[in-house]
């Protein structure tokens, strides 16, 4: 099936080649850089963003105090510089005074203290409060309780104070993301509900023209306080087939685009490609789930036993390509600065004698849950087969998305292929939403899996002042739920993008929110054959 998609995908592509030869170019705007999005974006208003899709376009038409840089660094944003209280509970910011919205207002601090409470403010059903609710008092405002916000103040017009109810380690990350961007008071008021569709930012970018499943153009902002980007602009075109989108691009109508997994051979296995191939790699951990709260896998002896049972190495270096690196823990490798034992390593013989310990009448029989994504599938029956070599009995059952994600947060699958993708890079980001029990179920801790000694190492590194300690309670944590099993873990995805020749300085970053655009330049005007 997956060699039918490839050979469809290259005889496609030749016939459309000669097919659509007289449209190309003939509709680009010089000067401006063309990349391609899947979906029509929901919103850009910050406050309201939460897919990828809509945290990439608004890191461009926005600023927040700090941001992300290319090697997951919290660096300066609008925020000069900053202050942390020894007790790790005030944080003072320090605002540049050259940032200016793109109508032309000056940014302050009272800005931000604005922008946050419009988060928090439960009359505005914000689904991101979760981002700012460590704000001393902002617990009591999100539940219409107070509209008294103690631990935001701006000192004045360029300096503000935001204390904590507790320290929290992640905070500054949590402050790189598009809810704690700052918006204009004045043109929120205006526009009402259209403001996610005509938004007004400080970012390198402002929006020019929307025509929704069509097609998103930002042009530089030249009152940009870091120097306008050196390009005109860029044009994203909606184009939801992955054969449209490859066609497009190699006729040079598109000069950015995400290789599809189902193209990943036939451009990385083509010479005249290779050196315009970008790799990323991914903060996401891909995984098999089994819920720990209920038989068979409530028995840690047979969670321990299912990881045994699987060559991981083999699925991800045939099947998969290669298209990733093998998953130790739950922390991606690029996040992870201790070290880790992972004792699974492929054995037969292990998970038979595990089997035989659990006591279970052989075959232990598994309810699988998948998705009916074609790549999901392939991956699955592969796992089905070894785990039913070992002495399981394991039934696949495929749900539509919706109906799929409905069935992990109640529990009834016994077990579940899903991944987890960074919000912010920090290592907590994959221990507390996946496996502190205050979070199973629906707030991201699908495999139901409770331990109280993972929860309160957890709870200690988040509230450790320095990385050194807050370290060592996340590498007890982490090696704590490896010996617990309630995961298989398989690997950490890479991402994989192809540029035309003419696109430089092309930087990109597993975090969506840290790219701005500035540095991306075309060295010939577009529109020059490839």
């Amino acid at each position: 099936m997956v060699k039918n998609s490839r050979r469809g995908i290259r005889i496609f592509i030749l016939l459309s080649l000669f097919i659509v030869v007289s449209c190309t170019y003939s509709t680009r705007e010089q000067g401006y850089v063309y990349f391609r999005l899947k979906t029509n974006p929901t919103t850009l208003d910050p406050a309201y963003v939460v897919d990828v899709t809509g945290g990439r376009l608004s890191a461009k038409l926005f600023n927040g105090l700090v941001r992300i840089n290319a090697n997951l660094e919290i660096v300066p944003d609008i925020a000069d510089h900053w202050r942390i209280s020894g007790d790790g509970k005030v944080y003072t910011f320090y605002l540049r005074r050259d940032v200016m919205f793109s109508n032309g207002r000056r940014v302050t601090a009272g800005d931000f203290v604005w922008s946050f409470r419009r988060v928090l403010d439960p009359g505005n059903h914000c689904p991101n409060t979760w981002v700012l609710d460590r704000i001393s008092g902002a617990g009591e405002v999100i539940r219409g309780k107070s509209d008294k916000l103690p631990g935001l103040k701006a000192l004045n017009d360029y300096t503000l104070r935001i204390v904590l109810d507790r320290p929290f380690s992640p905070f500054l990350s949590l402050l790189s993301m598009p809810a704690a961007y700052v918006v204009p008071r004045e043109e929120v008021l205006r526009l009402g509900d259209s403001f996610g569709f005509n938004p007004v930012g400080t970012g390198p970018y402002k929006i020019r023209e929307w025509i929704s499943s069509e097609k998103l153009v930002f042009e530089s902002n030249h009152n940009y306080f870091e120097g306008a980007p050196g390009i005109r602009g860029i044009i994203y075109r909606i184009i939801p087939e992955d054969l449209t989108a490859i066609t497009e691009f190699e006729l040079g109508n598109l000069d950015v685009i995400g290789i599809p997994a189902s193209a990943y051979r036939h451009f990385t296995g083509d010479p005249a490609w290779k050196g315009r191939i970008i790799s990323i790699k991914g903060l996401n951990t891909y995984y098999l789930g089994l819920n720990c709260s209920r038989p068979p896998f409530s028995d840690k002896t047979l969670r321990r036993a299912v990881s045994y049972a699987i060559d991981r190495k083999k699925i991800l270096g045939t099947l998969y390509e290669g298209r990733g690196r093998l998953a130790s823990g739950p922390v991606p490798d690029n996040l992870r600065e201790w070290k880790i034992v992972n004792p699974y390593r492929y054995s037969p013989p292990e998970a038979g004698k595990l089997l035989k310990k659990s006591g279970y009448r052989l075959p232990v029989k598994v309810d699988f849950y998948i998705t009916s994504d074609q790549d999901v599938v392939d991956v699955a029956e592969v796992i089905q087969s070894y785990l039913n070599a070992a002495g399981f009995d394991v039934h696949i059952k495929q749900l539509e998305w919706s109906a799929y994600k409905e069935a992990l947060n109640k529990g009834e699958a016994d077990m579940f292929w899903l991944s987890w993708w960074a919000d912010y890079p920090d290592p907590e980001n994959f221990l507390y939403p996946v496996f502190h029990s205050s979070n199973v179920g629906p707030a991201g801790n699908r495999s139901r899996f409770r331990n109280p000694v993972v929860d309160n190492l957890i709870e200690k590194g988040q509230a450790a002042t320095g990385r050194d300690m807050r370290d060592r309670f996340y590498q007890k944590a982490e090696q704590l739920i490896i010996d617990e099993a309630p995961w298989v873990f398989f690997w950490h995805r890479n991402d994989y993008l192809l540029k035309q020749k003419w696109v430089k300085n092309l930087t990109v970053s597993p975090v969506y929110s840290s790219d701005k655009g500035t540095g991306i330049m075309l060295s010939e005007p577009a529109g020059a054959k490839n």
